[in-house]
């Protein structure tokens, strides 16, 4: 009960943040908030083995090399925040055509995330604030197909 009282009050809360998402941000009370490039880093070092181990979704990652994987994202996840980061990889979209990932698919990796932060200790609101900007990833993730 405890588990999806957290998982929805997460859900509402990152609904809550999801305007955020649309805006630029130039602040970096995120980035600092979740410990700068070694804070966002740790968090996904933390992420990856378990992403790669996950009988659900670890058939996406099974042949991603996992240093360059975790670099990729914590990339993206410093840009999220407002850190001094740039992301060199290719569109997310284009990464993710045709790979059939569902909408529980996605879910899930976001669980996994919220484990990886948990144990590394981003403040909840630290956690709620980067949710609500990765929120609109879906779209270029969930069942992308190839455009015309």
């Amino acid at each position: 009960m405890q588990d999806l009282f957290r998982c929805s009050t997460r859900l509402l809360m990152a609904g809550a943040f999801v305007l955020l998402a649309s805006t630029a941000h130039a602040d970096d009370s995120l980035y600092r908030a979740w410990g700068g490039k070694a804070g966002i880093r740790a968090v996904l070092d933390d992420l990856v083995p378990h992403l790669k181990a996950d009988a659900r979704i670890g058939r996406f990652f099974k042949d991603i090399n996992s240093r360059h994987l975790a670099q990729q994202l914590s990339d993206q996840l410093c840009i999220q925040a407002g850190g001094p980061c740039t992301y060199d990889g290719e569109t997310l979209r284009k990464v993710h055509v045709d790979m059939g990932i569902t909408k529980a698919d996605f879910n899930r990796l976001v669980e996994l995330l919220q484990d990886s932060m948990d144990a590394r200790g981003i403040p909840f609101s630290a956690q709620n604030a980067m949710l609500a900007r990765l929120a609109p990833m879906h779209r270029d993730i969930i069942d992308v197909k190839p455009e015309n």
